[in-house]
C-alpha cells in the first residue's frame, strides 16, 4: 500500500523526536521562511526544521542544538512545497532518471509515472527491481499499472494477464491504474479491465482516465465504472462535463496539445473560479517542450490567466497530493511531510532558484547539482539494443495499395496508392515515402507507404516507437538501408541517411527508446531532428510524438501494429505482416 513507502524506521523516529526535544541538531534549518502555508491558505513566517528527508517542524522556535546544522537565511525567499506532476510518460526518449533530475531542477520533484514500456519490455522481476533503485534518486517516483498497450499486440493475452496486473497494482509505488486508452474496451464488456480497475478500487488507489472527446453519458458510465480524473478535456465546456460527472480534471500543456492557456479563458468565461477539483500535467512531451520548464511553466501560465496565486500553487501541489491520498507525505510544508522545497524570489515567479528535494540540494542559487544515484539499466534489461538479424534488399517489397496518410502529429488516415510507379526511388516532388515497421526480432514487417510525413527524406530508421519495433522510412532504398545499418551499429536510436551519408543521429542507448543524456542536451538534438525533418517537408510541430503514435489504437483512423495495419473504428486488420 501507499501508506508503506515512506515508513520510518523506528530508531529513525526516535532520532526525529529528539530534535524536537533539543537532544540532537536537525540537519538544514530554514530561518525567517515566508512559506505557503496550505491549511490556512495564506502566506505564513515560520522557522523550518528538517532532518534527512523528513521536514521535523515548522513555526516560531529555534532548535536547541545546531551543531553540524546547516543554517540558511530565507529572508529574501517564498518557500513552496515542490510541485507535482501526476501523469508522467518517462520514456520520451529521456529515461526516468534523466527526466526526474531535469523536473527538480525546475521545482517538480514529485512524479506519477507511466510503466507502459517497463510493462512490455522487462521482466517483472527487473522492472521491480529498477522502480527499487529509482526511490533513490532526489525525486519521489510514483507509478501507474497499465492495463492496455495502447496498440494491437500479437500476444497481449500473454501480457495483460491477472497475475501481472495484479502484482502491478499490489506494489507499494503504484498509486493508480490506468491509464484507459481501451476504455471503449471495458465498455463492451472487457471483464478483466473491469475487476483489474475493481481491484485498484479496492486498494483505495485512483483510475486515470483517457476519454477524448467523450460525451456526457459516457462519462458518467465510466464513472460508475471507476474512472476517477481525465486529462482529455480540450474546451472549457469540456472540462465542465468532467465536473459535472465528478471528476478530477487534470489541466493539459503539452507539445501537441498546449491547451492550458485556452483552458483557463475558456472555463473562466463559464463561471467557474474555484480550482480544488483541478490539477496541471505536461503528459510526457518531449524533451525540447521543457525548455522553459515543467509544472513551474503551468503555474506562470495559470498565473498570467488571473488564477489566484495560491490556487496556481495549489493546482500543483496539495490538489495532486490529496487527490493520491499523499497529502501526509506531500503537497504541503508542514511537520512530517517529504522535505520537498521551493525557494522563490518572487511569489509570481514559480521557477525557483534553490530546490530541496528529499532533503537534498538539487539546486543551491541557481546552480544545478547533479544527484550520484546509479540506476543498473544494463543489469536489468536496458542495454544497448542487439539486433542479431540483417535488413536486405528483398524485404523493401512494397506492393500493397493501401498507405496510411497523415494529416498532423498523431493522427493518419487511408490512402489509395499505385505502388507500380515506385521501383528503387519515390520522386522528390512526390509526398508519398516508403515505410516500413519491422519486428525487433526481425520475424516480421509491414510494408506501405506513408503521405504527409516528408517530401525531401531520402532514409529514416527508428527504434523508437509505440510498440518497441522498427519503423523505417524515406524515398530511396539504398539510403533506408543505410539508416538501418547505422542504427544496428549504435545499439538503436534515430538516423537520417541521405545520398549515401549518416547526416543525423540520436543513439538511444537505453534497448533503442530512451537516451542516457542528460535533458538539457537531449532538447538540442530534439530540436536538430524537427530542423531537419521540417526542411525536408514534416509540417507539423512533433515529429516524436508522430513515431509513437503510429501505432496507438486509442486515436483514429488506421494505424501500423504488430498484428498489421489496423483499422480503429471498424477493429478490422487492413493489411497483415508478412513473416520473414
Amino acid at each position: 500500500m501507499v501508506e508503506q513507502r515512506y515508513r520510518w524506521k523506528n530508531k529513525q523516529l526516535r532520532k526525529q523526536i529528539e530534535i524536537v526535544d533539543g537532544k540532537r541538531a536537525p540537519s538544514i534549518l530554514l530561518k525567517n521562511a515566508t512559506y505557503l502555508n496550505h491549511p490556512l491558505k495564506r502566506w505564513v513566517e515560520a522557522n523550518i526544521w528538517i532532518y534527512g528527508d523528513r521536514i521535523i517542524y515548522v513555526g516560531d522556535k529555534l532548535p536547541d542544538v545546531t551543531e553540524g546544522c546547516e543554517i540558511v537565511d530565507c529572508t529574501d525567499y517564498f518557500l513552496v512545497p515542490g510541485y507535482i506532476e501526476p501523469h508522467s510518460h518517462p520514456f520520451q526518449l529521456y529515461n526516468p532518471q534523466t527526466y526526474a533530475r531535469y523536473s527538480a531542477y525546475g521545482g517538480t520533484t514529485t512524479l506519477v509515472n507511466d510503466n507502459l514500456q517497463f510493462f512490455l519490455h522487462l521482466e517483472q522481476k527487473k522492472a521491480f527491481t529498477l522502480l527499487e533503485e529509482l526511490k533513490n534518486i532526489p525525486a519521489s517516483m510514483y507509478w501507474w499499472c497499465r492495463f492496455d498497450g495502447q496498440t494491437e499486440l500479437r500476444n497481449e493475452e500473454t501480457i495483460f494477464t491477472h497475475d501481472q496486473v495484479t502484482a502491478w497494482l499490489e506494489h507499494d509505488a503504484v498509486v493508480q491504474g490506468g491509464e484507459l486508452t481501451a476504455w471503449p474496451k471495458l465498455l463492451a464488456g472487457h471483464e478483466d479491465m473491469l475487476n483489474w480497475v475493481q481491484e485498484a478500487k479496492r486498494m483505495r488507489k485512483k483510475i486515470e482516465g483517457h476519454f477524448p472527446g467523450a460525451s456526457e453519458k459516457t462519462l458518467a458510465k465510466l464513472m460508475l465504472l471507476g474512472a476517477d480524473c481525465d486529462h482529455e478535456a480540450m474546451t472549457g465546456q469540456e472540462v465542465l462535463s468532467r465536473l459535472m460527472q465528478g471528476y478530477t480534471v487534470s489541466l493539459r500543456n503539452s507539445s501537441i496539445r498546449p491547451d492550458l492557456e485556452n483552458l483557463l479563458k475558456d472555463i473562466h468565461e463559464l463561471g467557474i473560479h474555484q480550482y480544488d477539483n483541478f490539477i496541471f500535467t505536461t503528459d510526457g512531451s518531449h524533451s525540447s517542450f521543457y525548455d522553459e520548464g515543467c509544472i513551474d511553466k503551468m503555474i506562470k501560465i495559470a498565473l498570467e490567466q488571473n488564477v489566484p496565486i495560491i490556487d496556481a500553487y495549489n493546482m500543483a501541489t496539495i490538489n495532486v497530493a490529496q487527490y493520491y491520498n499523499l497529502a501526509h507525505l506531500h503537497g504541503k510544508i508542514a511537520t512530517g511531510r517529504i522535505a520537498h522545497i521551493n525557494f522563490l524570489q518572487s511569489k509570481t515567479n514559480p521557477t525557483p532558484i534553490s530546490v530541496l528535494a528529499k532533503g537534498q540540494w538539487v539546486k543551491r542559487d541557481g546552480v544545478e547539482i547533479k544527484d550520484s544515484a546509479v540506476i543498473h539499466w544494463a543489469e536489468n534489461g536496458l542495454g544497448a539494443l542487439e539486433l542479431n538479424w540483417n535488413l536486405t534488399k528483398s524485404d523493401l517489397e512494397f506492393t500493397t495499395t493501401l498507405g496510411l496518410q497523415l494529416v498532423n502529429d498523431v493522427i493518419t488516415k487511408p490512402f489509395s496508392v499505385t505502388p507500380e510507379e515506385f521501383d528503387e526511388n519515390i520522386p522528390f516532388e512526390r509526398d508519398e515515402c516508403f515505410f516500413m515497421m519491422i519486428d525487433r526480432n526481425g520475424e516480421w514487417r509491414i510494408n506501405t507507404f506513408v503521405k504527409g510525413f516528408a517530401n525531401q527524406l531520402c532514409g529514416f530508421a527508428s527504434t523508437y516507437s509505440g510498440t518497441g519495433d522498427i519503423i523505417l522510412i524515406g524515398k530511396r532504398k539504398e539510403d533506408i538501408l543505410l539508416a538501418f545499418q547505422r542504427m544496428k551499429e549504435i545499439g538503436g536510436g534515430i538516423v537520417i541517411a541521405e545520398h549515401g551519408k549518416i547526416i543525423f543521429e540520436i543513439p538511444l542507448e537505453l534497448k533503442g527508446y530512451m537516451s542516457t543524456k542528460e535533458l538539457s542536451d537531449l532538447i538540442e538534438e530534439e530540436k536538430q531532428l524537427k530542423k531537419l525533418l521540417q526542411e525536408r517537408g514534416y509540417q507539423f510541430g512533433d515529429p516524436a510524438f508522430t513515431l509513437l503514435f503510429f501505432s496507438a489504437t486509442h486515436l483514429p483512423y488506421i494505424r501500423i501494429t504488430p498484428i498489421g495495419i489496423y483499422d480503429v473504428m471498424k477493429k478490422e486488420v487492413l493489411l497483415s505482416p508478412v513473416t520473414r
